[in-house]
């Protein structure tokens, strides 16, 4: 194998250990993004589940007042 080859080979594998790192850190980022949005989503679900339960018992129109109490 020629110098000129191999400094090319050397060249195209340091090109690529450097993408894989930077594809690495991508990676780790869209991981602790995603993590951070479950949590949110999770949070909003508690919520809206928590709107939606009735906070009184449903009043039936026997136990309504008169309009004139």
């Amino acid at each position: 194998m020629s110098t000129e080859a191999l400094e090319r080979l050397e060249t195209k594998i340091a090109f690529l250990e450097r993408a894989n790192s930077e594809l690495s850190d991508v990676v780790y980022q869209q991981h602790r993004e995603i993590a951070s949005l479950r949590a949110r989503l999770e949070a909003l679900v508690e919520r809206v589940s928590a709107a939606m339960e009735p906070q009184e018992p449903a009043r039936t129109p026997e136990d309504e007042r008169p309009p004139h109490y």
